[in-house]
């Protein structure tokens, strides 16, 4: 499968961005969809989840900011950031997996966010 994830950009803290990720397939096909982001030097995170029941999971630093979803027809997850902090600053990566109890396995580029206070 190919991801595709844009819609990053800079933005004064308070601010909002969606970001955007399509998909080359449908997304049902996919027990799971989530978005990443990672800074340099730190481990890649896992900022919200959603299944393909459009179950959804967010880190608790994002909860109440962040809304992940998915538009079925479009073949497109999206992640709506809203009340940027600077924390949030990173590039943020885009993620598919196969089966439920298995890792993301394919991953679109990286999109950055950049967060100025």
């Amino acid at each position: 499968v190919q991801l595709q994830a844009f819609g990053g950009g800079s933005v004064q803290a308070g601010g909002s961005l969606r970001l955007s990720c399509v998909a080359s397939r449908s997304v049902f096909s996919f027990s799971a969809m989530g978005w990443h982001r990672q800074v340099p030097g730190k481990q890649r995170e896992l900022v919200a989840t959603i299944t393909s029941g459009g179950s959804t999971n967010y880190q608790d630093s994002v909860k109440g900011r962040f809304t992940i979803s998915r538009d079925n027809a479009k073949n497109t997850m999206y992640l709506q950031m809203n009340s940027l902090k600077p924390e949030d600053t990173a590039v943020h990566y885009c993620a598919t997996k196969g089966r439920s109890w298995g890792p993301y396995d394919s991953w679109g580029k990286g999109t950055q966010v950049t967060v100025s206070s």
